[in-house]
């Protein structure tokens, strides 16, 4: 990637990040650069097209994340580590949460995208759980599609904590976001066994 295309990304990052989508447009992403909006839009000819170069950049992040996990020492603090670098991630990134609803709405691209990948982040997590449950750290399921559930409760949570924290008037920041990672892995307590709970008390210290 130039140069160019690498400054017009990062500033709007910043700008979406500070500002919000509704007040940062094209001609505003420009003057910040300092290069013509001409010169902006032989890169990226809408807005949109930012938004959607930034929204793959996060999820190959997050890809990253989840292939450096070792499947061979899957533990509690796994999953601790894995909710801290997506949140930390979700917080360089932060517009997609605080604006998710309106870029679902209008970028179809990302929203089709988005649901595929739900998916597949649905079907990494039980496997997790169910390398959890193998390794006598979680519980077996107790009723149907109940791991489903969790996930699903995660998944809520990851997408509209910084909703929930705006709405708060509370400061967006990464001790924050340390507090939400807290939050998220707590969602696994109910479910661990004596073994897990040893581990997960061992996060506490």
């Amino acid at each position: 990637m130039n140069t160019t295309k690498q400054k017009i990304l990062k500033t709007s990052l910043d700008l979406f990040n500070q500002q919000g989508l509704y007040k940062v447009t094209l001609r505003r992403i420009a003057k910040e650069i300092n290069i013509s909006q001409g010169n902006l839009n032989y890169h990226y000819k809408k807005r949109e097209d930012i938004i959607e170069t930034l929204y793959f950049s996060l999820v190959a992040d997050i890809d990253k994340t989840m292939l450096n996990i070792n499947q061979n020492q899957i533990n509690v603090k796994t999953l601790h580590q894995l909710s801290s670098a997506v949140l930390h991630l979700f917080y360089e990134y932060r517009f997609f949460l605080l604006d998710f609803t309106q870029i679902m709405r209008e970028q179809p691209v990302v929203k089709t995208h988005y649901n595929q990948l739900v998916k597949i982040r649905k079907q990494q997590t039980l496997d997790l759980f169910n390398t959890l449950v193998a390794n006598k750290l979680m519980r077996n399921e107790q009723f149907k599609n109940e791991f489903d559930d969790l996930y699903t409760r995660i998944q809520i949570l990851s997408d509209f904590w910084m909703s929930s924290i705006t709405i708060e008037n509370t400061l967006i920041d990464k001790k924050t976001t340390d507090k939400y990672v807290k939050i998220i892995t707590e969602s696994i307590y109910p479910y661990l066994t004596k073994k897990g709970l040893d581990e997960y008390y061992l996060l506490l210290t």
